[in-house]
């Protein structure tokens, strides 16, 4: 029996699982708010607990880097090292890898009731393939074909510099640099970033914004689902957060664009991650793929680049299960 998860700064989401032939079909699964709990260690015996099944490996996408066996989970106060959880939890082999990695390992899992394709292209046979995912933070990974498979490859590349493509955006990023220093794709193209794209259009636009949608962010901790609500509803048209959300589609076309260019994504960009699955509306629009494909002389090659957004949200699960299976 394997124990997957996917390990991540609000919930964390485990499973077991029989054999990799299983592997879209859990044995058990559920999911906890991570916060409630003191470390990985705690949450998991309460998993464990629940069900009398003994577990024989296991493999966690963790929110944050993982170097030599060891990760901090980013927004929470979690230090993981797999040789204390191998020794705690009394499960022979454990493996920490990226939250972005666990992903990536599941792209090739994926059917096509998982994704939405927003461009056809003409996908390259055994092509690289690159994913980018919005969450709370902004990951990015990408695959290679090794000759018999897919071989994912994490990367921090969230956290490299904002390039703006226009005036709006150079304005954005000249706002957040006075508060921030160095403005990232993750400060502008994310959970964490919304707020952000949301604050430059409340205080350098003339934009307005209804009574209620103030009054909830004043008495909310987290802005970014009511930004979302409010771009999302028709009949109280909210022209700040539509604007906001507009902003971060078009950065996020751009940047899933910098990505393919970056490892010659000829295989397909893959759009993961929680907010592409709720915007998906915005991202149907022309102004994704525009951003997307404004890349200059190369413009004719991104058009030949597939564009899917992963429906299925579980993916980070699948890959950690996916990975386990290979330990």
């Amino acid at each position: 029996m394997l124990l997957a998860g996917d390990i991540g700064g609000t919930k964390s989401n485990l499973a077991i699982f029989s054999s990799e032939a299983e592997i879209r079909k859990p044995v058990l699964e559920a999911t906890f708010p991570s916060a409630q709990y003191s470390s990985l260690e705690e949450l998991i015996h309460t998993f464990l607990s629940q069900n009398d099944v003994r577990v024989e490996a296991a493999c966690f996408g963790v929110a944050g880097p993982v170097i030599e066996g060891k990760a901090k989970v980013t927004n929470l106060p979690w230090e993981l090292d797999k040789e204390r959880l191998q020794r705690e939890l009394k499960i022979p082999a454990v493996h920490l890898m990226n939250d972005l990695d666990a992903m990536a390992h599941a792209i090739p899992l994926l059917e096509a009731e998982d994704v939405y394709t927003l461009n056809e292209g003409q996908p390259e046979a055994h092509g690289t393939l690159a994913v980018i995912a919005p969450g709370t933070g902004l990951g990015e990974a990408f695959l290679t074909w090794n000759g018999t498979r897919y071989q994912a490859f994490p990367s921090e590349g969230g956290h490299a510099d904002f390039a703006p493509t226009n005036e709006a955006e150079l304005d954005l990023l000249r706002y957040l640099w006075k508060r921030y220093g160095h403005v990232s794709y993750e400060l502008v193209c994310s959970g964490k970033g919304l707020p952000n794209v949301y604050a430059y259009m409340r205080e350098c636009t003339p934009l307005k914004e209804h009574a209620w949608v103030t009054e909830q962010l004043d008495a909310q901790g987290d802005h970014t689902p009511l930004i979302v609500q409010a771009a999302l509803d028709v009949e109280r048209v909210s022209e700040r957060s539509q604007a906001a959300v507009s902003m971060l589609v078009a950065i996020l076309g751009a940047e899933a664009g910098n990505l393919a260019l970056k490892v010659l994504a000829t295989g397909g960009v893959y759009l993961g991650g929680g907010i592409p699955p709720r915007i998906l509306s915005y991202l149907k629009e022309e102004q994704f793929m525009q951003s997307f494909k404004n890349k200059g002389r190369f413009a004719e090659m991104m058009t030949n680049i597939p564009v899917h957004v992963v429906l299925n949200p579980k993916l980070a699960l699948l890959g950690a299960a996916c990975r386990g299976f290979e330990i």
